[in-house]
């Protein structure tokens, strides 16, 4: 799929990322944000308004499809598409120097446990973090520890942003408050964000019981959380 402001293109073989690029003017390279999306395979659509949105504060967003139901839980295609992006994103006018890792729900915790882990090699580390209504306080597949205990440990290498819902019910935002504690204590550059809305909220979106998925939002609360959200990545690409 092809358009002015919308591509699709193969980060591993037979697995797709879409690449949503910056429609606000910019000088130079746009600012790239890797955004992962949550557990269901392969909906990487779910956050196409997410991404659409950030898309127009001047953001190069990549959006990759994952299988969170693979033998390893999702770990080889997360990691196969955080070793292509900033590629991808040079090929598109991204600038691979201000690059965010971003993700949502289990893609979030994913995310911050990358980013942050004393074990990842530099040519894959972002210059900053979004965790987006996630869980820390269990293992990540991607390193196989739990970000909340690497943090509590150490400080992160990165700035980090923490964004939740006060209205999730799917993740509790105590999650998010205790690791921006953790965060606190350990002197680490990070920002929480809560903001008035539900779990698919926060990526401007509803959860559709018939179409057991989220869709994207129409009410207008919903978009304005979701905006917040946005402009979250947005800030988060600029200091990078």
């Amino acid at each position: 799929m092809t358009s002015a402001r919308f591509r699709t293109a193969p980060y591993a073989a037979g697995r797709l990322t879409d690449i949503h690029l910056p429609t606000a003017d910019g000088t130079g390279p746009a600012p790239v944000v890797l955004l992962w999306h949550g557990s269901g395979p392969d909906e990487r659509d779910v956050l196409r308004p997410l991404a659409r949105e950030a898309a127009e504060l001047g953001l190069l967003v990549l959006v990759p499809d994952w299988n969170a139901e693979q033998p390893d839980g999702g770990r080889a295609e997360l990691l196969a598409s955080l070793a292509r992006a900033r590629g991808i994103a040079t090929d598109h006018g991204g600038d691979p120097t201000r690059f965010v890792l971003a993700g949502w729900s289990m893609g979030g915790r994913e995310a911050i446990a990358v980013a942050t882990h004393p074990a990842t090699p530099a040519e894959l580390r972002p210059t900053a973090a979004v965790g987006i209504a996630s869980l820390y306080s269990t293992p990540a597949v991607t390193t196989g520890e739990a970000p909340l205990d690497h943090l509590a440990a150490g400080p992160s290498p990165v700035p980090l942003w923490l964004v939740h819902g006060t209205a999730d019910d799917i993740v509790d935002i105590g999650h998010t408050r205790r690791l921006s504690a953790a965060l606190t204590q350990r002197m680490s550059a990070a920002q929480a964000l809560e903001l008035p809305t539900d779990h698919a909220g926060v990526v401007m979106t509803t959860y559709r019981p018939e179409a057991r998925r989220c869709l994207p939002a129409t009410d207008a609360d919903t978009l304005a959380a979701g905006r917040r959200t946005a402009a979250v990545l947005a800030e988060a690409a600029r200091l990078a």
